[in-house]
């Protein structure tokens, strides 16, 4: 390991155009936009109902217990909204609902389901269909916390894990199921006993995102195999023209719920931007990670490839970094979503399968390290932190080739952002120990690629024993092979 960024004596020479990184040509220069401004329609501080419990809205006791278990005071805006209508006697209303990442959407619709549940016991009740593996489980554990009381059991239906192990588990007719579209439609298909026929209610969690993964197929499939008597809840972070088909195709007469505008963001997210030479994107990387030593960080990069190589880059620094990426199979991934989770890392670097759905407390800070390819995405990474009410920063990288995708995002959430203050001589008084530390990392990822040993479908261990042992030779030979039985 290179020993923490020793500060050379002298400072280093700056390129002529490194000092003219400073600010970005905003599209908002002209109207003289406020940076915490929004156009967005912001709800009233300090409203009546921002005191109300749960038990306010119909919330019954042993719910209300659990939910205070979970430490949560007050029900969000969203969870409001949604309790207001689900819980109304003798209407089982059909909701759609749009709320932006880290409102508290998962609670939103366990909430009522279990309430229900608990009035009216019954195995295989309800179905939520999500799209992405680490949501599925952490919706599954939401909901057997919430349920704890009254013994509410869930299976988890995603890819990765062996179908033999889920199809006992659906045989044991859990209360909740919850599945990503792929999986669920294999089960169908293959399960013998899996049905759909006795469930009451269907949720769409993440809509926009099942559909943008080409999911569409799938939910088409499982909405045919549903029961026609049910209670559906369709929750997005956007409306796009393929949520309004969805919703057209799966609710009848729904509630419509929208609680901010679209790809707005929560006003208690610090947003900055960060000017900087490509070339010295590892040293400024270096040097935000060094200025916020110790806080829980998401760094979403857009490559499988780079999170692993600045995985082994931040670890030579002495940072406790850990990546998750679909390169990983699901036992890796859980285990490093597992090790950040519990506090054993505090860095996750993160391409964008983990940029939706995420739901893991006291994350203080996400920086784009590779700007995201458009405006949703870059709302829903920066939604990682921020969340419930709670403060947060998200830090973009902008170097010279992604002035037009920021100056696209800007537009987007009709918001411009702060510069992050930053000394160009201070961030490059690091460059000499940074650009050792990545010629390290780069060697041992060379190393490990001749050799054929890509270690995706390895068992065993954790993404980060994954990164640190294959890209450093420590996982071939003989151990493979024994890993892998």
């Amino acid at each position: 390991m290179i020993s923490h960024f020793s500060h050379h004596s002298q400072n280093p020479t700056l390129p002529t155009y490194f000092l003219n990184y400073s600010k970005i040509p905003s599209i908002f220069a002209k109207k003289r936009l406020s940076p915490n401004n929004s156009y967005h329609h912001q709800m009233e501080e300090n409203s009546p109902e921002d005191n109300k419990t749960f038990s306010d809205y119909g919330v019954c006791d042993t719910l209300c217990q659990a939910i205070d278990n979970l430490g949560w005071k007050h029900p969000s805006s969203i969870q409001r909204d949604v309790l207001k209508i689900a819980l109304q006697e003798d209407q089982n209303k059909d909701i759609i609902a749009i709320a932006e990442t880290g409102s508290g959407k998962t609670g939103a619709f366990a909430i009522p389901i279990i309430q229900r549940l608990i009035d009216n016991p019954q195995r295989m009740y309800a179905l939520i269909v999500t799209p992405t593996r680490e949501l599925a489980f952490q919706i599954s554990e939401q909901f057997e916390a919430l349920g704890s009381s009254v013994g509410l059991k869930t299976a988890v239906i995603v890819g990765g894990i062996d179908m033999v192990q889920q199809a006992l588990a659906l045989a044991r007719k859990p209360h909740v199921v919850v599945g990503t579209p792929g999986r669920l439609v294999d089960h169908l298909e293959n399960t013998k006993g899996f049905s759909l026929n006795t469930m009451k209610y269907l949720v769409l969690d993440e809509a926009d995102r099942c559909l943008s993964m080409d999911f569409e197929e799938a939910i088409d499939k499982i909405l045919s195999c549903f029961p026609k008597e049910r209670v559906t809840y369709l929750f997005s972070a956007t409306m796009t023209q393929k949520v309004v088909k969805l919703q057209r195709a799966s609710l009848q007469d729904p509630v419509k719920i929208q609680v901010s505008s679209k790809y707005q963001t929560v006003s208690t997210l610090i947003q900055q931007y960060l000017f900087i030479p490509a070339k010295y994107k590892e040293c400024y990387l270096a040097f935000i990670m060094n200025e916020f030593r110790g806080k829980s960080t998401i760094l979403f990069v857009s490559t499988c490839s780079s999170s692993q190589l600045l995985t082994l880059f931040l670890r030579n620094l002495g940072f406790k970094a850990v990546c998750i990426n679909g390169n990983l199979s699901q036992v890796k991934r859980l285990g490093a979503l597992n090790k950040f989770k519990e506090g054993a890392r505090n860095i996750l670097i993160a391409t964008d399968v983990a940029s939706r759905g995420l739901d893991i407390p006291e994350v203080d800070l996400v920086v784009n390290y590779d700007i995201p390819g458009n405006g949703k995405d870059y709302v829903h990474r920066v939604g990682r932190t921020a969340r419930a009410g709670k403060s947060g920063r998200a830090i973009t990288f902008v170097t010279q080739y992604d002035v037009e995708s920021y100056q696209r995002i800007e537009k987007l959430i009709e918001k411009r952002l702060d510069a992050y203050p930053c000394s160009e001589n201070e961030a490059l008084t690091y460059l000499q120990t940074t650009t050792e530390a990545l010629q390290i990392a780069q060697r041992e990822m060379k190393e490990e690629e001749k050799k054929g040993k890509k270690g995706k479908n390895r068992d065993g261990g954790d993404a980060d024993d994954y990164v640190m042992d294959t890209f450093r030779g420590k996982t071939h030979g003989k151990k493979a092979k024994k890993n892998r039985k």
